[in-house]
């Protein structure tokens, strides 16, 4: 079978079918030079200090400098030391009080996006006043509130016959106490994301939806919670390793170890990491925390990621 003059060549298949062959593009350099600076942005910023981490939790640094080979010895001491399993507790345990801002932020967002509210976009603001602000001016604020003495908290508690604790100087209370202000600090951000999703979702549905007689409770439940839950499955990617990058908020609320020693039963992974690189001048053994950081922040980021294909709605 022959081509008319002119034409592209056909090529005959065994299905008795034919098919053109097109020639192959060829896009040169040019691809590659729009991608390089990210894609050494990312070479030096993220995977040279991984490399570089890993190689040093290997290792022990001497005082005057340099450094010695030292194999898993950093990390054996690291899994026999019980403050890694608590500052491990003591993380999971603000990741997951921390994860409750999403259904807040939830409810109030569909709150605030009910038809005819007026200042909505003031509300709005204010929510998210707190993220932005400083962690250490937060800090000052909520030590205040913490106050066993003359604290907002425990004044509260004693109109209904509770006894508060010196919620800052108690070992487990402590904890709590900055989950509570991780908490509410967090809240206006997952209030700015889940707004802009409800934005997204058509009025028509609940407008069928009502006319079918289905309640309020209902339209939540049935129309908004599955729509959003794309963004619900950012938030609380975003919100778990945020949870294990603790360490400024609980610093700046609790202090050191020499002016509150219930920082030992209440530190997280980042600040014990920070305990063995700036305090004991164990820097070998730091960045071994810092890697089981790495390894846990993944592993979590995984099993959302997997978990995800089961629940969030994907259009």
């Amino acid at each position: 079978m022959t081509s008319p003059p002119g034409s592209a060549p056909v090529v005959p298949k065994e299905s008795g079918t034919t098919k053109t062959r097109r020639p192959l593009r060829r896009d040169g350099i040019w691809p590659w030079l729009f991608v390089a600076p990210l894609v050494g942005g990312v070479a030096v910023f993220y995977l040279w200090p991984i490399i570089q981490t890993a190689w040093f939790s290997l290792t022990e640094f001497g005082v005057f400098g340099g450094t010695t080979f030292t194999g898993l010895s950093n990390y054996q001491e690291l899994f026999a030391d019980p403050d890694l399993y608590k500052s491990i507790g003591n993380t999971l345990l603000y990741t997951v009080i921390v994860l409750l801002n999403i259904p807040i932020a939830l409810v109030v967002a569909s709150l605030l996006n009910t038809p005819g509210l007026r200042f909505a976009a003031v509300y709005r603001v204010l929510y998210f006043l707190p993220y932005v602000a400083m962690p250490t001016a937060v800090a000052m604020v909520w030590r205040l509130i913490f106050n066993g003495d003359f604290g907002l908290l425990n004044y509260v508690l004693g109109w209904f016959g509770i006894d508060g604790p010196y919620w800052i100087s108690t070992p487990g209370a402590a904890v709590v106490a900055v989950s509570i202000v991780g908490l509410w600090s967090s809240v206006g951000f997952s209030v700015i994301v889940l707004g802009a999703a409800l934005k997204q979702i058509p009025p028509e549905l609940y407008e069928a939806a009502e006319l079918d007689g289905a309640s309020r409770w209902r339209r939540f439940r049935a129309i908004t919670v599955p729509l959003v839950t794309p963004s619900i499955a950012f938030l609380s990617v975003v919100t778990v390793i945020a949870g294990f990058q603790l360490f400024d908020l609980l610093f700046a609320v609790l202090g050191n170890s020499y002016s509150n020693p219930t920082i030992y039963d209440s530190m997280s992974l980042v600040y014990m990491f920070y305990e063995a690189g700036f305090v004991t001048n164990e820097k070998g053994l730091a960045a071994a925390v810092a890697m089981v950081v790495l390894v846990l922040v993944a592993l979590a980021t995984l099993v959302q990621f997997r978990l995800q294909k089961k629940w969030v709605h994907v259009d």
